[in-house]
Parts: C-alpha cells; structure tokens; sequence
C-alpha cells in the first residue's frame, strides 16, 4: 500500500522452492537468484512457474518478440542525500539540483500528493503543465521492516525494461526519483468500468507474462514475506496487548497462516511475476492514450498468479472506507477472468480460444487467494499501526482486513473446480 499518483516447449524442470541457489539480502531472499543458464533456458525461453505444495516447477515456453528473455538491467544512479520526513522540500531540491543541473532553481514548482498510506509523494517541475516533472518518493518511517528496497528497485527497473514503468533516475539515502506518468489516478467506481476493466485485465497480463530475469529461478514471496511479518510483531515486546481491538490473537494468525501455507499451493496457480499491490489508485488511466499502466513497486516480486488477481478484486472495496459489499460479484469476476485470460494466452503464444473450464478453475483459485490478500494486508496494518507516523487509521483497517477474512472463509473454501 504505497503512495498514489493522482493523475516449441522444453523439458519441465522441478526446484524446491528453498532452494540454495538463491541469493539472499540479510534475512529477505532476493528478487533473483544465481542459476546454470544452461539448465534452465536459452535466450528464446520464456519461464512458466508452477507450485505444487513446497515445489516449484519451470516451465518454458516460445518467446514473444516484444517480450525479450534477457534483459541487462542498467547501473543506477544513487545521491548521498536524506530528505527530512517531515519537512521534504529542501531535501527533494537537492535532489533535483542534482538530477536537473540546468533547471534555475528559482523556477522550480513542487507539488506535495497526500493519497500515499506508507510513503511521501513529491512532484518538482518547471512546466506548468507538469510535462517535465520528477517524482521524488520518501520512504516512510521503518518501512524497511517490511519492504526490501533492493528488491523494489530490481522489479521497477525489470518492469521499465518491458514498458511497463517509467524511467527511474536515481535513488537517494532514503528514497528514489522516477518519471512522472500522466493520466487519471483510478478509484472504486472507475475499475468496474468495461472498458477500464479490460484495460486492466491487459496490463496485468502484460505483467504476468515478463520472464524471469536472464533465467534466473526467482523466489516465491508470499509465504517468506507473511512469515517476516508475524515475526516482526512477535518480537515486539508487548505487541499482543497493544494490538487493536478486535484483532484476533497472533497465535489464532500464525495457525491461519499455517493454514494458507498447507492448502493454497495444492491449487496449481502459476508462479508469475506480480504487482502484489494493485489498490484502484495504483492504477493510472490515460484516455488521450487508451492505456493504463501500474504504480508503486515496493511489493512487486513473484507469486501466485492467483493472488495477484485476487489482491485487486479486494480493493474494489476502497481504503479509507472499505465497503466489501463492492467485492466484484461472480458475472463480473467471470468477465474480468475471460478477458485477462485471452489476453494471457496471447502474450504466451498459446493458439485457440479460453476454455471455459480454464475460466472457472481460476475462478476458484482467485476466491481462495483471496485469503491471503486479507492475511497480508491485515498483519501489513498492523505493523504499521506500530510505527507509521502518517495520518491512517492503521488499527482500523487491520480489524476490518481481518474480519473479512474470516466472514468468507467458509463460504470460498466450499468452492469446487469441476472435474
């Protein structure tokens, strides 16, 4: 939940999903791993994973010209410089001195966007029309407990390599500067529109379809990251008597995530490269264009195809006021799965139109996914109550993540795929 922007096959190979090939940062498994090229694929293999319980599957496929398997990741700028949280102006002008040499400092406007619920949002320009403006992003307070800011910047350099994020131009002590993208910041009542919605549905596909960097096995984040954070309030002296009323108690959470951990994997989503985050305003429409494109990549990484879907389908309830009675209903859900599906296909080079049954097995896994959105998102808040300066009712928000949880657990886990 960050800051919104107004505006022919090979063989199948298996890995354990802990494999030791991957390369770790501190605690947190990075984005990629170390791999043999040789054993996974050639420059013209796209990799498809697949979980089953703790294993992974690789599988290749054909590549799409306009999606290149090997992509040479740039060298990134970094400034030694900090911008004060609470007073960000002078700090993020010393980054655009930097950046922007030939900008007059006199001329240079500054806009402040207050949407963001984790970071701070600041746009510096000198074009009224803002057509030359610097996005400069300020990480909040202690969000590094849950966000790998290597990672963050590994995936938005991965998805501007595809074209599918704007140009990053620098980071900074505690932060990064990126291009600015124009267009309409989407909410609630836009994402159900026919003709966003289908949008949508592409630009997701678009993600779902990027191949692993150079080959490489990636590392399934859910699990690793809903672990990190219950440790986190675990370790927190005294936590279980501050946590809001109404939360359930961490040992009621851990047996959940037990729980989610045995039973989800036995779906059979792909693994695929995911957004993870994909709240209505971090959706950008731009009509002039006919596109939208995606924002915010602090949660991006691999993970099941499922959630990713499924995470979206949560936020058509809103943020600051969730109403989960806007929970997209079954007709809708069923469009949205068909369209994303044919556009999926597409993308992967697989010929024929979207079996029904292959709408409805997603159908399913997408409503049991769901589960795990509201567990993320409920734990996400509550560390975020415990340490968030920014003005949000974190507590709140966690005990409605978790109330709606366990409303919808019977009635998702009846769910059937037909045979």
């Amino acid at each position: 939940m960050g800051e919104e922007q107004c505006h022919s096959d090979s063989p199948t190979l298996h890995f354990h999903i802990d494999s030791p090939m991957l390369r770790s940062h501190g605690d947190n498994p990075a984005l990629l791993c170390q791999c043999d090229s040789s054993m996974i694929q050639s420059q013209n293999d796209r990799p498809t994973l697949h979980s089953n319980g703790d294993s992974t599957t690789l599988q290749s496929h054909s590549d799409s010209p306009t999606l290149p398997s090997r992509v040479d990741l740039p060298t990134l700028r970094s400034l030694n410089i900090s911008v004060d949280e609470k007073n960000v102006i002078p700090g993020a002008l010393s980054i655009i001195r930097e950046l922007r040499p030939d900008w007059n400092p006199g001329d240079v406007q500054t806009k402040l966007f207050t949407d963001g619920i984790t970071n701070k949002l600041l746009a510096c320009f000198v074009d009224t029309g803002m057509e030359d403006a610097v996005l400069v992003r300020i990480y909040g307070k202690q969000t590094e407990l849950f966000v790998d800011r290597e990672d963050e910047v590994t995936s938005f350099q991965l998805l501007r390599a595809h074209g599918c994020a704007p140009a990053l131009y620098c980071t900074f002590q505690n932060g990064l500067c990126y291009e600015f993208m124009r267009g309409l910041a989407l909410g609630p009542e836009h994402v159900r529109e026919p003709h966003i919605l289908r949008l949508i549905t592409h630009e997701m596909a678009r993600y779902h379809s990027i191949p692993a960097h150079n080959g490489c096995l990636p590392k399934l984040v859910l699990w690793q990251k809903l672990r990190k954070y219950l440790s986190i309030l675990r370790t927190d002296d005294g936590a279980q008597s501050r946590l809001p009323l109404g939360t359930p108690s961490l040992k009621v959470l851990e047996e959940e995530l037990y729980w989610l951990k045995t039973y989800l994997p036995t779906l059979g989503s792909p693994i695929v490269l995911c957004h993870n985050d994909l709240l209505c305003k971090n959706v950008i429409y731009n009509e002039a264009d006919g596109h939208v494109r995606f924002i915010d990549y602090e949660y991006a990484g691999y993970n099941y195809q499922a959630y990713d879907i499924a995470n979206h389908f949560n936020e058509f309830a809103g943020v600051s006021e969730p109403d989960y009675q806007m929970f997209p209903n079954r007709q809708t859900q069923i469009q949205w799965l068909r369209h994303y599906l044919s556009a999926y296909r597409r993308l992967m080079q697989e010929e024929g139109e979207v079996p029904e049954s292959e709408v409805e097995t997603l159908f399913v896994q997408v409503n049991q996914f769901v589960l795990a959105s509201h567990l993320f998102w409920g734990l996400w808040a509550l560390i975020q109550h415990r340490y968030s300066d920014i003005d949000f009712n974190f507590g709140r928000y966690a005990v409605l993540r978790f109330k709606r949880y366990f409303e919808v657990k019977p009635e998702v886990t009846a769910l059937r795929t037909v045979k």
